[in-house]
């Protein structure tokens, strides 16, 4: 007989995972408590780096229910999750998302349902891209300078190289300057 686990993600110790527990009660799921995992973690640390996850697959065995309400409970990113959700399904673990009207994930249905769910995940991830590109594109066109604004001014990194010139060391100048050695080896490695 499979055994049902839960696993209710937080990302903050000001959050509580009672909700997720709740919803999973309420579509009718009895876990028992020994069964639930909850962790306070982002979503955006990779399902490997999360303790309380490690432990809930230390937990399962072939033939075992997931059920998770949110897929980004399991995390905020489509490509580790789909990751995750198919390894279990290697194991033999069924993974229920009940925010998906409780779709199996490794089903036929929930890999499809995972499938557009990449796509479109991809899709944004693409058009941040262009949408990045072209601002900073509009920004250079329009004589914008872009990047971090140098540390020191063109005065000062003038005077650094005369420093070096005259037989100052990098450290002693940085000192001076109090600013870091890399910025001076920055100023006088910099093309006048």
């Amino acid at each position: 007989m499979p055994r049902t686990f839960a696993y209710a993600r937080v990302s903050t110790i000001e959050q509580e995972p009672s909700n997720q527990l709740g919803e999973i009660k309420a579509a009718g799921f009895n876990v028992e408590p020994h069964r639930i995992i909850t962790e306070t973690i982002s979503g955006s640390v990779a399902i490997v780096r999360r303790k309380g996850f490690s432990r809930l697959l230390d937990k399962m065995e072939k033939g075992d229910v997931l059920i998770v309400t949110k897929l980004d409970r399991l995390g905020r990113d489509a490509i580790d999750v789909s990751t995750s959700v198919a390894k279990l399904a290697q194991d033999g673990i069924r993974v229920y998302c009940l925010a998906l009207g409780g779709v199996d994930l490794t089903s036929s249905a929930g890999k499809l349902t995972m499938g557009v769910i990449n796509a479109v995940a991809q899709f944004e991830r693409d058009l941040l891209i262009e949408r990045t590109q072209s601002g900073l594109a509009r920004a250079k066109a329009e004589g914008k300078i872009l990047g971090r604004p140098p540390a020191l001014s063109d005065e000062q990194q003038k005077t650094v190289r005369q420093k070096l010139a005259a037989g100052e060391t990098v450290s002693a100048i940085a000192r001076d300057m109090k600013t870091s050695r890399q910025t001076i080896m920055r100023a006088r490695d910099a093309v006048e």
